[in-house]
């Protein structure tokens, strides 16, 4: 498929742009990282090699149990003391550990401590553990996974369903218009946190974790597509008086074609702009929910979560500290993104119409 020759400017423009354009092979980086996070970080051995036969857990949908590594039990093989026990035993055996060894639902106690337990190079958590023993590191790691999940899923529905009312209330105008209008305004004032609140206590008990994600996410998209129905409102006014608009309606193009296969095209630098804060927005709203409690449920990897335990245990700085750093990194990285994106985009510098 080849790109508009306006397209290609724009993204040699991107590309121009280093600190945005780096920020987003990084991020792109990260989340790739971040979908196959049990390679880097996992209490289940990449590999195992023992009398002579290879075995691979992390790809396994089921588990090993001990006695297929000849030890006295049942359950899954703990793989961190079968390492151990190879290591001691010598031979040609062994276990092949991701960079992190622990999930990020796993705890780790110490016998004759409580946790939070600091930083510890030799146990292998690098960012120390949390108030239940389970490692920053992991936590953060597939926090930052839920949390662009969920940004994505978040500008998606938004995006979608602000675009498909905005070009509504544009094209149409009139009686439309006024409706719409008057319904957003009153949508708008209904306090948001309130409705979040009242949701969560209404969700049954017996719920599981997928679906109280999706009602949170539903939720948030619910109060999120009215700046962006506005924008495409007023965006479509501007394009129907367009002369291409009058020249698809004589060729006997419908209303659907005109609005999706020529007015949402030339509006789209508008909506792509605001993809990278609208995304920022929806991780820090994620992150502050669950700060007070009525974002994902437990026990999901969230960075609110570990904010409020750092925050209520200061005596384990290494929890806040680690927490907002990655926060700081991931969110500086998609402003630089989207700034370069907004730069790119600009129609004072590439237009179509003179």
């Amino acid at each position: 498929m080849r790109l508009n020759p306006l397209t290609v400017k724009k993204l040699r423009r991107f590309r121009s742009i280093r600190r945005g354009y780096w920020s987003l092979i990084l991020l792109g980086l990260f989340f790739v990282m971040s979908l196959c996070g049990e390679l880097f970080v996992n209490n289940r051995a990449l590999m195992v090699g023992y009398e002579g036969r290879w075995y691979f857990p992390v790809l396994r949908s089921g588990i090993y149990t001990g006695e297929d590594f000849g030890l006295p039990y049942k359950s899954e093989a703990r793989y961190r003391e079968l390492d151990a026990l190879f290591a001691e035993r010598g031979g040609g055996d062994f276990v092949i550990m991701p960079l992190v060894p622990y999930g990020p639902l796993e705890q780790d106690y110490v016998a004759g401590s409580y946790p939070p337990y600091p930083p510890s190079l030799e146990r292998g958590h690098y960012l120390g553990t949390d108030n239940l023993a389970r490692d920053v590191f992991a936590r953060l790691f597939y926090g930052f996974r839920v949390a662009m999940l969920f940004s994505l899923a978040y500008v998606v529905i938004s995006f979608a369903i602000g675009i498909v009312t905005g070009c509504a209330m544009g094209y149409f105008g009139g009686l439309t218009d006024l409706a719409g209008q008057r319904f957003m305004e009153i949508w708008s004032n209904i306090p948001f946190l309130y409705l979040v609140i009242i949701m969560r206590s209404l969700i049954p008990a017996g719920a599981g974790t997928t679906e109280r994600i999706v009602t949170l996410l539903l939720i948030m998209c619910a109060f999120s597509w009215v700046g962006m129905a506005y924008l495409m409102r007023t965006a479509t006014y501007r394009e129907k008086a367009r002369e291409y608009v009058d020249a698809s309606r004589v060729l006997g193009a419908g209303t659907f074609r005109i609005l999706f296969r020529h007015i949402l095209p030339n509006t789209v630098s508008l909506v792509v702009t605001f993809v990278p804060f609208t995304a920022a927005a929806g991780i820090t709203a994620l992150t502050a929910l669950d700060f007070l409690g009525f974002g994902l449920p437990p026990p999901t990897p969230s960075w609110g979560e570990l904010l409020e335990q750092g925050t209520q245990r200061m005596d384990a700085p290494w929890i806040v500290t680690s927490t907002f750093a990655v926060m700081v990194i991931v969110l500086t990285l998609v402003a630089f993104v989207g700034e370069a994106v907004r730069e790119a985009y600009d129609p004072r510098k590439f237009s179509t119409y003179k």
